[in-house]
């Protein structure tokens, strides 16, 4: 599995199929108003956390924006209401093995009980950080030591050109009590690599 970040809440995974081939995820594709380019849409399934996505912009892929089982592609997905309106939907994704949970623009009201319970064992977790609309980093440490996950990627902090008012990724590494962590271009992982003594920050370059 193959994972690159884009800024924002916006992700591209490549997963290995049971049979030959790949399958290619897109999250959260930019709306122009982000001052955020999106990556090429070239995926079979897109996932969105927010309405707003353009029938023109979706393709052939297969669209995601909302609750419910998905199982497409031998990826399964499964889409949650967030407990704040506005911040729409998040989701888990199981693919190789690996399960991924997507908190997408998550708000202050953070998960409940019964979310985090149904959520379950998670391998790697995208969750939001840089405050604004969505998770500040207290919140969001708070989250990741309910659900434990063995690999954080923290997302939705600020970098050039997000047009967003959100805070720098340092409030949230400093929250956790660490001065500063170098970013990779992207994350080439199987599931026998998944860390099970000590859980890890991953930082991905955008």
């Amino acid at each position: 599995m193959i994972i690159n970040w884009y800024g924002q809440t916006c992700f591209k995974i490549v997963a290995s199929k049971s049979k030959n081939g790949s399958v290619t995820i897109l999250l959260d594709p930019f709306l122009k108003e982000s001052g955020l380019r999106s990556p090429k849409n070239d995926s079979d399934i897109l996932l969105s956390s927010k309405a707003g996505i353009k029938k023109e912009d979706v393709g052939s892929a297969f669209l995601i924006e909302g609750p419910g089982e998905y199982d497409v592609k031998d990826v399964y997905v499964y889409g949650f209401n967030a407990l704040d309106k506005e911040a729409g939907s998040f989701y888990t994704i199981e693919a190789e093995g690996i399960k991924i949970c997507h908190l997408g623009f998550l708000g202050p009201k953070g998960l409940s009980s019964e979310q985090i319970e149904e959520i379950g064992d998670v391998d790697i977790l995208m969750i939001p950080v840089g405050n604004g609309n969505a998770l500040d980093a207290k919140t969001a440490i708070k989250i990741m030591s309910d659900i434990e996950p063995k690999i954080t990627i923290p997302m939705n902090y600020k970098i050039p050109g997000l047009k967003a008012k959100v805070d720098e990724l340092s409030v949230f590494l400093k929250a956790l009590g660490i001065k500063t962590l170098p970013a990779i271009p992207k994350l080439s992982i199987r599931k026998k690599d998944i860390p099970q003594d000590e859980a890890k920050i991953i930082v991905l370059e955008h």
